[in-house]
């Protein structure tokens, strides 16, 4: 499916509510009791959009990439809930490749981006709010990524994996990703205020 006929279709969904579709399409949102499969809703759009769930490195269906962000209420905005998970960090790859050769590039350059509407932890309910196209088509914010990624492998290079941190990166950060404090492996994120970017709600 190309990435214009996969917005044309999520377009319809604008304002319905995913989680009885979850149901439709026997997607877990609740793994175990606290639990949350944090993918739920993506999962759910890659089921709407007849598409096989992806987990890998690559683009999800191989020329673009699929994002969906919740944000949650503000007073009388809605506001970003969290930051985005762009790719996970492989040390030997990164360090290896150079940007214009990167999965975080291949990620970032062909995106479909959809927000839907954090209601409560609960997940009784989650609206899709929107849906665009998003490129990494402007020179300044590219190069702006560029820089935080080879950071990254600098820091890699010279310091080693560990030091890798939450702290780095301007609009892409390498922090820790998975389950409890101790987690080992990393990937890079993109920080809120790209990720509002990223989806049209506040422009850089």
């Amino acid at each position: 499916m190309e990435r214009e006929e996969a917005v044309k279709k999520i377009r319809l969904l604008i304002g319905k509510d995913l989680v009885p579709l979850a149901n439709e399409y026997s997607v877990t949102i609740w793994k175990s009791p606290g639990k949350k499969n944090k993918g739920w809703a993506g999962h759910v759009i890659e089921h709407y959009l007849g598409l096989p769930i992806n987990v890998g490195q690559s683009p999800n269906f191989g020329s673009w990439e699929l994002k969906v962000v919740p944000l949650k209420h503000r007073g009388k905005d809605l506001i970003v809930k969290e930051t985005m998970a762009i790719t996970m960090i492989d040390p030997y790859n990164v360090l290896n490749t150079p940007f214009e050769e990167s999965h975080l590039l291949a990620k970032l350059s062909k995106m479909v981006a959809v927000a839907r509407i954090f209601e409560n932890v609960e997940e009784t309910s989650s609206i899709v709010h929107s849906v665009g196209f998003f490129d990494l088509s402007d020179p300044h914010i590219y190069e702006t990524v560029r820089q935080d990624y080879e950071e990254t492998r600098r820091v890699i290079g010279k310091l080693g994996f560990e030091a890798l941190t939450g702290k780095m990166g301007v609009h892409v950060q390498p922090r820790t990703k998975g389950a409890g404090h101790g987690s080992t492996s990393r990937a890079f994120y993109a920080r809120t205020h790209f990720v509002e970017h990223i989806i049209g709600v506040r422009p850089l």
